[in-house]
């Protein structure tokens, strides 16, 4: 099996900014947690991340094309107001589970692509990729 991280808008700061909402932890250091999580797993991941919202909808196209067998979107800055990445998510054939950090219905409403995937972890910091993992592997067996 082999699964579609993508890192959203703004993920390249976390560690740098908002640090009291969502730690002190880098993006590479989500990326290397998320690595040994596929490892413990037993999964294959491919980790994609991208501040401008067409490259994330041609990577989401483009690994529906080539067979991938699900995806974690944590849309960061593309929780709300993008319907075209809502459309993609909605447009592809695997499942797709959406992975917050921080919980961010405390800070406002709901993100739209929440509403297209399969299912949404939030609130527990690294361990969300994890679950977020175990949830795609185990429905796709």
């Amino acid at each position: 099996m082999k699964f579609l991280v993508v890192q959203g808008a703004g993920m390249n700061m976390r560690g740098k900014v908002q640090t009291e909402i969502f730690g002190s932890m880098t993006m590479d250091e989500y990326n290397k947690h998320i690595q040994t999580y596929a490892a413990e797993l037993d999964v294959g991941v491919e980790i994609f991340h991208s501040n401008i919202e067409g490259e994330v909808i041609n990577r989401l196209y483009a690994a529906n094309d080539q067979g991938f067998d699900g995806a974690l979107v944590n849309p960061a800055g593309y929780s709300r107001g993008y319907p075209a990445l809502t459309a993609a998510i909605s447009q592809v054939t695997f499942p797709v589970i959406e992975v917050h950090i921080s919980n961010p219905v405390r800070r406002g409403p709901i993100s739209d692509t929440a509403q297209v995937s399969l299912g949404m972890v939030a609130g527990f910091g690294v361990l969300g990729y994890y679950l977020a993992l175990r949830g795609l592997r185990d429905t796709r067996k």
